[in-house]
């Protein structure tokens, strides 16, 4: 599509000038009676927190989004620019973007009065009308609304002059979006700052009488007010945002596998080797992050992330990867033995209430691993249809290696000797649409069936010389 490039030109179309929010809102109305997904690949709020920001879009709201680490916060912000236009006209040439037809700074309307219908139009799209600020404590007026330009001052200009400001961020949003992360990190006085822009839709500098009548749409996301010793929000800023939209991990076990599924790297590009993970080794560290955010171990007021899930499960693959590439195994595939290393991926997103050692955030963490081993076999088996598989550990005095060193190889020919247990892994395969022929499959879903038992107190396990064994 040609656009127009005159101000004549773009009368001509039937242009129609509207706010922000207008823009917005109209566009919401437009894409729910396609009934198609409003925010694509946000999972689990389709019931909670989309109907709350859909209110809020056609009551053309400023909105703060409030909830714990790893809520999609900032990633539905940056959706927000999918609801404006594609492109929208501005005057060539000005340096906050202006409607042509209303404008509302001084510099566009000496522009268009000089140069009327031939007044230069550019076309700004929607990526460039979004802009994001991460608030720290350094973080000043200067940078968010802006500060008078002492050069431009020395030229001759005049303080009431709009033109003798070095532009802020919010102003150079004008005609757009603009997103703050992390609101509460702002200092109070900064945030007294932004009062004039949610209430009045104008910006003042430094008390002087420059006024700049601003068409923006301001969205925040903030940790709830107590969390750790972060600062907080002043009040009377909550009151001038339209809506706070609170967040939430998600509710449902098959949301929480989505997310991890569509973000974690576990398909990996390698022409040598096929990647498969079952849905089970998955389901243990969701079981594990949720059972954490529930744990009086654990601090809830930080909570625990979403990304604890996606890149626990990251490792998890890479330690499986790096076995077939050790031991030259065709197929990569997860096993029970490869959540010994998911640790390294937990600490620092799980914050324990008191740490009496180093050792004691692992210590916690292989507890809910064995809680959430137990909760998912139960789903899969119950740990009697296995009673066989001790009894032959007992009477024949064996035991069973495993290992993330142990080739799956191995691990098959093994669990052979023990007829119950490879019937069992047989029947569990069909169950779970694996194939029971591939033997890294095969060997995924031995361990898990041993784990299972030793978490149900049927099997005992222990190291030796860095191996791992089950017995009776």
């Amino acid at each position: 599509m040609q656009h127009p490039s005159t101000l004549g030109e773009l009368k001509e179309t039937g242009y129609r000038p509207r706010t922000v929010k207008q823009e917005m809102r109209e566009n919401l109305i437009s894409a729910l009676r396609r009934e198609g997904p409003l925010f694509p690949g946000i999972v689990g709020y389709d019931d909670t927190v989309i109907p709350q920001l859909v209110n809020a879009v056609l009551s053309m709201h400023d909105i703060l989004f409030l909830g714990l680490r790893g809520q999609a916060k900032t990633r539905i912000l940056r959706l927000l620019p999918n609801l404006l236009d594609e492109a929208i006209p501005i005057v060539t040439g000005v340096e906050i973007a202006d409607d042509p037809l209303q404008p509302r700074l001084r510099h566009t309307r000496a522009i268009i009065a000089e140069q009327g219908d031939r007044t230069p139009i550019r076309w700004l799209h929607r990526d460039e009308r979004f802009n994001e600020k991460l608030a720290t404590p350094d973080v000043t007026i200067a940078d968010l609304l802006g500060e008078i330009d002492l050069v431009k001052h020395a030229e001759g200009r005049y303080l009431a002059d709009e033109s003798i400001m070095h532009f802020g961020l919010v102003p150079r949003s004008n005609r757009g979006i603009f997103a703050i992360n992390e609101l509460p990190d702002l200092a109070p006085r900064i945030q007294v700052g932004l009062f004039n822009v949610l209430e009045e839709r104008d910006v003042q500098i430094r008390g002087f009488p420059i006024r700049l009548p601003l068409d923006v749409c301001l969205v925040f996301s903030a940790n709830p007010e107590d969390y750790t010793n972060r600062g907080r929000i002043v009040t009377p800023l909550k009151d001038r945002i339209g809506s706070v939209i609170r967040t939430h991990y998600p509710l449902r076990t098959e949301d929480a596998l989505q997310i991890t599924r569509e973000n974690a790297w576990l398909d990996r590009p390698d022409a040598t080797r096929r990647f498969q993970t079952p849905a089970f080794m998955l389901e243990i560290i969701e079981e594990m992050v949720r059972l954490a955010r529930s744990s009086p171990h654990i601090s809830q007021q930080s909570g625990v992330s979403v990304r604890t899930s996606i890149t626990c499960a990251e490792t998890m693959t890479s330690s499986a990867e790096r076995r077939a590439i050790v031991l030259n195994e065709p197929t990569v595939v997860p096993r029970m033995c490869d959540l010994a290393f998911i640790s390294a991926s937990c600490r620092g997103k799980i914050e324990l209430m008191l740490a009496e050692d180093d050792k004691t955030e692992d210590k916690v963490i292989q507890s809910l691993l064995g809680e959430s081993v137990k909760n998912v076999f139960e789903k899969y088996a119950e740990a009697k249809d296995f009673e066989a598989v001790p009894e032959h550990f007992h009477q024949n005095k064996a035991s069973f290696e495993a290992g993330d060193l142990v080739p799956a190889a191995e691990v098959v020919e093994a669990a052979a000797k023990v007829p119950a247990l490879r019937k069992g892994a047989g029947r569990l395969c069909a169950e779970l649409k694996l194939n029971p022929e591939d033997p890294q499959t095969l060997a995924s879903v031995i361990e898990f069936i041993l784990e299972g038992l030793y978490v149900n107190n049927r099997l005992s396990k222990y190291a030796y010389q860095g191996r791992t064994f089950f017995k009776r």
